[in-house]
């Protein structure tokens, strides 16, 4: 059980797995289970850290979903690693004829139930050697763990039955109540802690990631809709008019990429209609059960007020929210209320008016909800969590929808290419409404299967 804090590389650490396996010649494909919101992920990863590994995505973004390499036992020839979803390892029989060299999931959590339909398909997959991955191996009855180890090592801590008959029997110990139990799983168990000297020491300060979320099907037909729009109306218009039409449209698409609502101004906010809520959700889960605390920029007021009810409901407990119209005194009450210990456990906070002049150390975790599209915007919001008098780590989450405008920008600016210096000096918006119109409509146009990855779980 590979159980690092957030931030602390489980991806990477699995992936120079996969590539030492395949340098040693291993003669058994491995598979990879995790939840649908993380495939993009994981190809991201894949390609930035392991783009030797010969990869099978199953599940219907790829336009596989219902491929069955068992009717065509070349299919597998020379791949080493075959990754799909929680939901379609329910629906894939083939994956259970295959005797892997290696199983590993992803955010393992989503096995502790035992009765789940998920949890028993998990188990009867035939495996050499079986890995999970978590940082809340237990998130909130030590129960948890017998589920995870009757996967990894089944029968090392009994029956369900007499593993909560030992549980029992350790509550009434009056010292070291739960050392037996430690000892039992500690060898199987590895977790760093960010909160470890000798972890923090030999890590940067400030690490950023990337949050891929997909789109919702929703979002990806108003999507398509928004830009057949933007392809017929800037066929003849040029100079202002036309510069106009194309910036209007760009945030249009910003406010649909964060949800449907706040482009049709319904009021709704069903985080099922959004990819980015369904991501935040999990992102602002494993925080929670951390308590560790977090800022949530979004460039959008009435984004503030959403986000706000959403992480409430996460979190159990209100937070803070700061915009434009806060009044100046009441933003030092803010920042002295989530700096005390017991202070609420976010803040949300519009970029404009809460991305410069706060001291919010009290934050370990930065997430940019949408991006502006310049770097020194985004830095100087995420210093507010990363300055002087932060003791702890800081981990930056940056949402991208995949297929979309955002991924593009994001490819940009990660590349350093000079149109990355062009977006650095004059903004993003600036950049695109200057391309010609094939160029354009091209640049923003929808990658559906990119985009709707998470869609189908």
């Amino acid at each position: 059980c590979l159980a690092d804090d957030m931030g602390l590389g489980k991806t990477v650490q699995v992936l120079a797995l996969f590539l030492a396996r395949k340098q040693e010649g291993a003669n058994k494909p491995s598979l990879l289970v995790l939840p649908a919101s993380l495939l993009a992920n994981w190809k991201a990863e894949i390609r930035r850290f392991a783009p030797a590994l010969r990869v099978r995505f199953v599940h219907p973004s790829e336009g596989n979903g219902q491929d069955n390499p068992a009717d065509n036992p070349s299919a597998l020839a020379g791949v080493d690693l075959v990754a799909t979803s929680y939901g379609m390892l329910l629906r894939q029989q083939w994956l259970f004829d295959i005797s892997w060299g290696l199983v590993v999931l992803d955010e393992a959590q989503a096995i502790k139930n035992p009765s789940a339909r998920q949890t028993q398909a998990v188990k009867r997959l035939r495996a050499d050697a079986r890995i999970v991955l978590t940082g809340t191996p237990v998130e909130n009855r030590l129960t948890d763990l017998w589920s995870l180890f009757d996967f990894l090592n089944p029968g090392l801590l009994g029956s369900q039955k007499r593993f909560k008959d030992f549980l029992k029997a350790l509550d009434n110990r009056t010292e070291n109540r739960y050392a037996p139990l430690r000892n039992l799983v500690q060898p199987y168990i590895l977790r760093r802690l960010k909160t470890d000297p000798r972890i923090i020491d030999g890590l940067p300060e400030k690490t950023e990631v990337r949050a891929w979320c997909g789109l919702s099907k929703r979002q990806a037909a108003l999507y398509t809709q928004l830009v057949e729009q933007l392809a017929r109306e800037i066929q003849n218009q040029q100079g202002m008019q036309r510069r106009g039409r194309v910036l209007a449209c760009l945030m249009r698409l910003k406010q649909l990429c964060n949800h449907p609502s706040q482009l049709v101004g319904d009021g709704r906010f069903d985080p099922d209609e959004s990819g980015k809520f369904q991501r935040l959700a999990e992102i602002a889960e494993e925080i929670a059960s951390r308590q560790e605390k977090a800022l949530v920029f979004t460039q959008f007021r009435e984004m503030t007020e959403p986000l706000a009810e959403f992480l409430a409901r996460i979190f159990g407990r209100p937070g803070l929210v700061l915009h434009g119209s806060t009044a100046v005194g009441r933003r030092k009450q803010l920042v002295d209320q989530f700096q005390r210990d017991d202070g609420p456990p976010f803040f949300v906070l519009s970029l404009k008016a809460g991305g410069t002049g706060l001291n919010l150390t009290a934050a370990t975790h930065v997430i940019h909800f949408d991006r502006w599209w310049n770097p020194a915007v985004e830095n100087q919001a995420t210093d507010r969590a990363f300055r002087i008098g932060q003791g702890r780590n800081v981990l930056v989450h940056k949402f991208v929808c995949r297929g979309t405008v955002e991924e593009r920008i994001n490819g940009l600016i990660e590349e350093k290419t000079q149109l990355a210096a062009e977006i650095l000096e004059g903004g993003a918006e600036r950049l695109l409404t200057e391309m010609p119109d094939e160029e354009l409509i091209r640049f923003v146009s929808l990658d559906l299967n990119a985009a709707l990855a998470e869609e189908t779980s």
